[in-house]
């Protein structure tokens, strides 16, 4: 999900920061250039951690600015199919969940909470399981596993996550904490 990765690329210095100290501009511009992009091989970059290599500057006639080879590090974030992802529910709609994993929001279909049918209970923004009676709102925390991942680069806001959490120890956590405690009992009562 999360890694740390070296990049090389080219850095463009306008002659408007020719003043400013070389290093700073460039993270400065590392920051614009790639924060909260997409890509497919990387995922999303979240963050640049370090300038490794500096190269030295050239410019290209008919461009005042100059060019920096520059290799740095950078945070990305990238879901992969069928991983186990925990994150917290932002929206109850009446057809599922959105959940934030990371830097994304992906789906929790009401067909993908649990086993048991589950119902939209529109004035109070939770799904309920009908026989269980266990409840999923906004604010909770869950653990699930993506099912389906449609990752769009030029608009990361139209990317698709689709989750799952009808497996075992899957669920809302504090399902899963009753869940142990359950085992746990039984367990000292044999």
């Amino acid at each position: 999900m999360y890694a740390r990765i070296k990049i090389r690329d080219t850095v463009r210095v306008p002659p408007s920061r020719f003043g400013e100290d070389i290093n700073e501009v460039i993270e400065d511009l590392l920051w614009e250039q790639f924060e909260g992009k997409l890509d497919r091989e990387y995922g999303m970059i979240i963050g640049i951690e370090n300038i490794e290599d500096l190269g030295e500057g050239r410019i290209i006639e008919g461009d005042g600015a100059v060019y920096y080879d520059v290799v740095f590090n950078a945070i990305t974030f990238k879901p992969s199919m069928q991983e186990v992802v925990e994150g917290e529910v932002m929206e109850v709609v009446e057809f599922g969940a959105f959940v934030t994993i990371g830097p994304l929001d992906a789906l929790l279909h009401m067909s993908q909470i649990t086993e048991d049918y589950v119902i939209f209970d529109e004035k109070n923004k939770r799904l309920i399981g009908k026989e269980t009676r266990k409840a999923l709102s906004e604010g909770d925390f869950v653990r699930a596993r993506i099912v389906a991942l449609s990752l769009k680069e030029r608009e990361p806001d139209k990317s698709k996550i689709g989750l799952t959490m009808r497996q075992p120890w899957l669920g809302n956590l504090k399902w899963l904490e009753e869940e142990l405690e359950k085992l746990e009992t039984e367990k000292t009562e044999v």
